[in-house]
């Protein structure tokens, strides 16, 4: 594999990982528009321990994870109060007041950047990424997604029933958080350098759009999504400079057709029936 194939795989598999931090929270009816600020949590939180504390790195990008997940669970209880495009701007907001302290933190770098002196392999990113994937699917098979999905539905008819609404909500928040601290953290020392400025409302937005494009239905939308603003880009480079036109112009016509996303639990049944057909008993209709 080149190291072009192996940069495009790498910078993937951190949209992944991205969208499915937003995915948590959005399954619950949560557009969370400050994920970059909790990726910029994970990502000085574990450099400033490898790097000044002498911490390894498979202590100190969990820990910059944890402690994403605090924030958020410090900020979940008043910002969850508001719903809607109230609880998008409060998101929005949150994540700007984030990276604003980290551009004016001296102890890290402020605005000239903070270099980073251990190396995460792409071998570390694809295995994270692939443990993000398997534990976001394994938890969309219980009872806890489920809960999610009702309360998105109906969350008056959710509290009627029983569940702790405010509860779930703040879980599904602060686990966001955590993937996209752990998704930082694993930038920082990828790259090894990090500036506050990456992790701008820019980020946040195109993460959203992942997930939007791919479908919220499923836990296979946001890969999908992902994997479509990662790669599509990477192939419509012999387009040159129209390449982005075209790229907008896909995602308008998919928008169009497949409101809903690109994946959907209908879709998946639909392949999963033709993967099961037999073909030798299959009758080929006039």
């Amino acid at each position: 594999m080149s190291g072009y194939q192996t940069g495009v795989l790498i910078i993937l598999c951190f949209n992944i990982m991205a969208a499915y931090a937003v995915y948590l929270p959005l399954v619950a009816g949560q557009l969370n528009l400050g994920i970059a600020g909790f990726m910029a949590v994970g990502a000085y939180t574990a450099a400033y321990l490898t790097n000044e504390m002498g911490w390894s790195l498979a202590t100190a990008i969990p820990t910059g994870g944890v402690t994403a997940g605090v924030l958020a669970l410090i900020v979940a209880v008043p910002i969850l109060r508001t719903h809607g495009i109230y609880l998008a701007l409060a998101t929005f907001a949150l994540g700007q007041v984030i990276s604003a302290v980290f551009l004016n933190l001296e102890v890290v770098g402020a605005a000239a950047g903070y270099p980073v002196s251990t190396y995460a392999p792409p071998a570390a990113v694809f295995g994270v990424t692939a443990a993000v994937v398997l534990f976001v699917v394994a938890l969309s098979q219980t009872r806890f997604t489920l809960y999610l999905t009702a309360i998105k539905n109906d969350r008056l008819v959710a509290d009627l029933l029983g569940l702790n609404v405010r509860a779930l909500q703040v879980a599904a928040f602060t686990l966001g958080a955590v993937i996209a601290g752990i998704g930082g953290g694993l930038y920082a020392h990828h790259f090894s350098f990090i500036e506050a400025q990456h992790f701008n409302v820019g980020l946040s937005i195109f993460t959203v759009l992942y997930v939007l494009l791919g479908g919220t239905q499923t836990v296979w939308g946001p890969l999908i999504g992902a994997v479509f603003f990662s790669i599509v880009p990477e192939l419509l480079r012999a387009g040159e400079a129209w390449r982005y036109v075209l790229f907008a112009a896909m995602i308008v016509g998919f928008m169009a057709v497949r409101p809903q996303g690109l994946v959907t639990p209908a879709l998946l049944r639909d392949l999963t029936r033709w993967m099961r057909r037999d073909p030798a008993t299959a009758k080929v209709r006039p």
